[in-house]
Formats: structure tokens, sequence, C-alpha cells
């Protein structure tokens, strides 16, 4: 098995397992989960074929497996259903076992405002500097939405974050050079701001916050959807 797919494997495996907790019983949001999961993947895949076409970033085959598809290896894919997934199953169960953990209305606001400002910001600044722009941009409009959405997933998401921080920062750092010779998957600085930590392009933190988040907000309004749908249901039986 290739490096970057034992990388999958050591992050989805616990969480996986896990989901058949019984007090947290996260197999039961699999109908909301994975239909979240393959859009949000469709459109990032989408970005991540045309970033690679064009050498924004892309990928040693010394650590990932030879099948490729448009480009991009088995394990890029994965990358998208493995990493939400797991960074969902940390985030519900931190609100299961700490459910009273979470920002105020107005510090998450006074938060949001200031990233939203400095994703603007930073957009028109780095205009030329392709990765940059395109997850500043991404995550503009992801703090939008979560503007936008009423149940408070930013005032909880904001604490997971700091959470699903910890492997993240193992994972990618390894994924971009941290205890390797090389890395799985290498940028091209120019087209990104070049500053780092550790080995990871600080846009990365932005990526993984965006995607996980339109992960949650989508998952959420499945299940918010399937209640009212089961609701009118018994109601019209």
């Amino acid at each position: 098995m290739s490096l970057y797919g034992i990388l999958l494997l050591s992050s989805i495996s616990v969480p996986l397992l896990l989901s058949f907790d019984k007090k947290l019983q996260f197999f039961k949001s699999w109908k909301y989960i994975f239909p979240s999961i393959i859009i949000i993947a469709a459109i990032y895949i989408f970005f991540d074929v045309q970033l690679t076409k064009n050498f924004v970033w892309g990928f040693n085959p010394q650590y990932h497996s030879q099948s490729l598809f448009f480009g991009l290896p088995i394990e890029e894919w994965l990358f998208f259903v493995v990493i939400p997934y797991a960074s969902l199953f940390l985030h519900h169960s931190f609100v299961l076992y700490f459910p009273q953990i979470k920002l105020s209305d107005r510090l998450t606001q006074s938060i949001t405002r200031a990233l939203i400002i400095g994703m603007a910001v930073s957009m028109v600044l780095s205009y030329d500097k392709t990765y940059t722009l395109y997850i500043t941009a991404t995550m503009l409009v992801t703090l939008l939405l979560g503007i936008a959405e009423k149940s408070g997933l930013l005032n909880k998401f904001y604490v997971t974050f700091l959470l699903i921080l910890i492997p993240f920062i193992i994972v990618n750092g390894i994924l971009t050079g941290s205890f390797i010779d090389g890395e799985v998957v290498w940028y091209n600085d120019s087209e990104n701001l070049g500053k780092r930590f550790f080995t990871i392009p600080i846009e990365d933190f932005l990526y993984a916050f965006s995607m996980i988040f339109l992960n949650l907000i989508l998952s959420e309004t499945f299940k918010t959807k399937g209640k009212i749908f089961r609701k009118e249901f018994k109601t019209n039986e």
C-alpha cells in the first residue's frame, strides 16, 4: 500500500469503527453524511483536476498508487471522502459529549466578519496567485453560507475545528513533506503566498475549514429536510 493510502486508512479506521458507539450511533447519520460528502467532493475534485493540470500542485508517484483518474491518483479521490467523514465524526462526537462548549453569538459574528474582510482583502491582493485566490474565494462563500445558516453551526464548528486541526496537521504535514524524503503533494509556491506552517501551506488551513464546514452545512440541511419530510408524511397518513 502507498504512503498516501496508509495515511487515509489511518485517518478513517478509528472513526469508522467508533461510528457504531451506542451513545453516538454515528452510522445513523450516514444517509445525510454520505450524500453531502459526494456532492462536496465532486465540486472540490473538479477544481483539483483543473489546478493539477495547471501545475498549481501535483503528486509524487513515489508515494501514491499508479491508478490515475483525470490526472489524480485514486488516493486523492478518496481523500475527499475519508477526511470529511473523519472530521464530521470528530465534530459530532465533541458536540455530543460537550454540548455546552461553543462560542457566543457575538464572538462568532465578530470572528466571521473579520474573516470575511480578511478573505476579501486577500482576494484583491493575491489575484495573481491561483491557489490563494481559489481558496480565499471558496472560504468567503463558506463564511457567507455560515452567516445565512441560522442553527448556530459556526458557534460549534469554530471550537471543533481546533480539535480537527490536530490530526489535520499530522496527516497534512506528512503529505506536504514532514518526516519523509520529499513530499506526497507538492505545491508551486508562485501560485500561493509561499508561507507555511512547518511544511503545510497556510492556504491548506482555509481549504480544510471550507471543505469540512460545507459538508457539515449540507449534511445538516439534508437532516433537517428529512425530518420535515417524515413529519409531513406522518401527518398525511
